[in-house]
């Protein structure tokens, strides 16, 4: 006689590693609407998510590729890309006039403290979106999330032409200096306000 148990098969998203169930339930048991971040290879998107019995309801989703129509003409993926698309994020949930508590469900990554993760939750703070969270020492300094750390950087490298153009590639093909980017941010900030 054989003595093994049959073996359990997982759900399919389990399976494929798309849902962490055990995450996912006890996001739903706040009963708070999720604010869900992904990041892929070359944009944020993020979602405003309540959950109803026939399956999850988007009520607000934006997308990094977005601040292009604002005038951003750098990186979408990068840390001032993710603030500001955390504060474009807020100022549509204020457009929605959404006004309950969310949570913050980064999927099965693990945010680190003062990256891109956390400067998307400091734009949509400011853009008035209310997300309980640990405290200020989470975020990026101003000077980060503005992209000054991406200016040095680029001030670096210039020193080495060949490297600078091929490390700012793209950049400089869309002809958008990084030694600019600081006033790029604030520009883009400035018509994501109004």
């Amino acid at each position: 006689m054989v003595n093994r148990k049959p073996r359990t098969v997982l759900y399919r998203r389990k399976r494929e590693n798309k849902t962490n169930y055990a995450k996912r339930l006890k996001l739903l048991l706040s009963h708070k609407g999720r604010l869900v971040i992904r990041f892929t290879n070359k944009r944020v998107v993020a979602q405003l998510v309540e959950f109803t019995p026939k399956g999850d309801k988007v009520l607000v989703g934006v997308d990094s590729s977005a601040l292009c129509k604002h005038g951003w003409p750098y990186s979408c993926k990068n840390v001032p890309a993710s603030y500001l698309t955390g504060f474009l994020f807020g100022k549509k949930v204020a457009e929605k006039k959404y006004k309950g508590e969310m949570v913050f469900d980064t999927g099965f990554k693990s945010p680190l403290h003062k990256g891109k993760y956390y400067a998307f939750l400091k734009g949509a703070l400011d853009a008035g979106v209310s997300v309980p969270h640990g405290g200020k020492d989470l975020f990026p300094d101003d000077k980060k999330i503005q992209g000054a750390h991406i200016q040095d950087y680029a001030g670096k490298m210039k020193k080495d032409a060949h490297h600078h153009k091929a490390q700012f590639a793209q950049y400089l093909k869309s002809n958008a200096a990084p030694e600019n980017m600081s006033s790029a941010f604030a520009q883009v900030k400035q018509k994501l306000a109004k």
